[in-house]
């Protein structure tokens, strides 16, 4: 599935949260912490809006959001 994510950048995946429910909760230093209504999970995005994340980071994130590939199609971080 990562190998398909490419060029994803702090400010990319936060849209991305926000079309998929997320609300922003709060800043500490350089992350924002959001967090889903209904499903209560949170995500915390370190925020450096140009630069892309690494696949490590991007993983990370992808999991702590609770998304799966249609998901990420969905939410037009990735295509079919």
């Amino acid at each position: 599935m990562s190998s398909k994510l490419k060029n994803i950048t702090a400010t990319k995946f936060i849209k991305a949260l926000e079309r998929d429910d997320f609300i922003f909760k709060r800043q500490k230093g350089s992350h924002k912490i959001y967090k889903h209504p209904r499903r209560g999970n949170w995500v915390s995005v370190p925020y450096h809006p140009s630069e892309t994340f690494t696949k490590g980071i991007l993983e990370g994130l992808i999991s702590d959001a609770g998304w799966i590939e249609d998901d990420l199609i969905r939410l037009k971080l990735m295509r079919k």
